[in-house]
């Protein structure tokens, strides 16, 4: 009997002035654990005119998470942070009550040809954290946790599996690792894995119950405890879950809550310009009107 439950395909999303393939959340499956949003950026290449810019946005009740693949992103914040995003590297932000954030072209790169290639993910907050103080942390690719098994290389971007954690500060009971392979192999990882899983594959294939699954699709796990595959040659793959929220989580446009009455209060606080200000930036990005 297959493991797989559902299978989601990329779906193209504009995102102002950049195109991102869109993974989660999908119709018939809203989040996989506490991960709520996963957008896929490129890869592509922009010319020495174009450049990426995300104007200063306003976020509540989630944790960004940025993993880029290729290029760089300048992130600043309104708690002040200005940190370069390199290929490796993990920026973590979480958002509570309230935070802004833009996401830029590096300025020593704006006037030359460049490449973007990354993900970028929400993770929802538990309840009880979801109107805490913003935070922030920038962990280094050095310091993220690797090792080889079972012929594989294996990263774990953040949380917890394989007894090993991450450094990132996650809050609640997540994973999100990364496995490459330059031959191919069998894989039987599910003793590691908890709650509710997927797996991403970004480049090369797997073959799970007599089907192969290319690029660009999210596989939806029924037991994660039951996790087995062959992963193929200079394949990579991402592998993401953890424990799910009782309560159900509501997003609208760059804000996530279990609480509708917050998510308004966000909208009307954005509207009237209220949230903090990013040091530096003058951009204001109009509030979506509502779906009706």
């Amino acid at each position: 009997m297959s493991n797989i439950d559902l299978v989601i395909e990329e779906r193209a999303a504009d995102i102002g002035n950049f195109m991102v393939g869109r993974l989660l959340p999908f119709r018939q499956k809203r989040a996989v654990g506490p991960f709520v949003f996963i957008d896929h950026m490129g890869p592509t290449t922009l010319k020495d005119h174009e450049n990426f810019d995300i104007p200063p946005h306003p976020h509540i009740g989630l944790s960004t998470l940025t993993y880029l693949f290729e290029g760089a992103i300048m992130h600043r914040d309104s708690m002040g942070y200005e940190v370069e995003i390199q290929p490796g590297a993990v920026n973590w932000m979480t958002a509570g009550k309230g935070v802004v954030h833009s996401e830029r072209t590096p300025e020593y790169l704006r006037n030359s040809d460049k490449s973007l290639h990354g993900l970028q993910i929400w993770v929802a907050l538990p309840k009880a954290l979801e109107s805490s103080e913003p935070s922030f942390s920038h962990v280094e690719a050095k310091d993220i946790p690797h090792w080889q098994q079972d012929g594989v290389s294996m990263k774990l971007i953040a949380g917890e599996a394989f007894g090993r954690k991450s450094p990132v500060p996650v809050h609640s009971q997540l994973y999100f690792l990364e496995i490459k392979s330059t031959k191919t192999a069998t894989l039987s990882i599910g003793e590691h894995l908890f709650g509710e899983s997927a797996l991403y594959i970004l480049e090369g294939y797997i073959k799970s119950d007599g089907h192969t699954y290319e690029p660009k699709h999210i596989l939806i796990a029924k037991e994660s405890s039951l996790c087995e595959f062959e992963i193929g040659a200079n394949s990579t793959v991402y592998i993401f879950g953890g424990q799910p929220f009782e309560e159900e989580r509501f997003i609208h446009w760059n804000f996530v809550s279990s609480d509708k009455i917050l998510i308004e209060k966000a909208r009307n606080d954005w509207s009237e310009q209220k949230f903090p200000k990013v040091p530096g930036e003058t951009d204001f990005v109009p509030l979506p009107e509502a779906k009706k």
